[in-house]
């Protein structure tokens, strides 16, 4: 049986009934923003954790915009014995209906967003300063780029993991 998607509207209804909202994002993701009431369960976590077993209760799983819980569902799927649904839209709609949402500004971005800005900007340095000094430098923005490549075909970021060990990182990766 397929999963199926509620609205942020009906799965507010239904966590004032006792439904249990289950956030799948990453640890830094979550210490940035989340929802009041949400169980943090990372989806690499989800197959340990301790999620109410009894037919009765409902589970909705949500993560930033619902395409982490749609491209996950069959292990969503897995990981409940009751009844399961998936937050369409995300984090990203629940603000949109302006419905409660914690946030906590002091911690940093969320690390593939650090990827993405640290990336893009040795790119466009390296263009810049290749134009404008030497050839050379567009040396830098193919290595970075090629290291994007890399990242997405192997599922390994040096770049995502030197940033983990910078001091603003260290309170919300712990």
């Amino acid at each position: 049986m397929t999963t199926p998607t509620i609205t942020p509207q009906e799965a507010s209804k239904l966590m004032k009934d006792g439904a249990v909202l289950v956030d799948i994002r990453n640890a830094d993701e979550y210490a940035r923003e989340h929802i009041p009431g949400a169980r943090h369960v990372p989806l690499d976590q989800l197959a340990q954790a301790k999620l109410p077993r009894d037919e009765a209760a409902v589970l909705i799983y949500h993560c930033k915009s619902g395409n982490r819980t749609r491209m996950s569902r069959a292990q969503l799927e897995q990981a409940a014995s009751c009844t399961a649904y998936i937050l369409e839209g995300g984090l990203d709609a629940w603000k949109k209906e302006g419905l409660p949402v914690n946030t906590d500004s002091s911690q940093p971005l969320e690390l593939s967003r650090q990827v993405q800005i640290s990336a893009g900007s040795l790119i466009l340095l390296g263009v810049i300063l290749g134009a404008t000094l030497s050839p050379w430098f567009y040396l830098l923005a193919g290595f970075v780029g090629a290291g994007l490549v890399f990242a997405g075909v192997s599922g390994f970021c040096g770049l995502a993991r030197v940033l983990m060990h910078m001091p603003w990182n260290r309170k919300a990766l712990g």
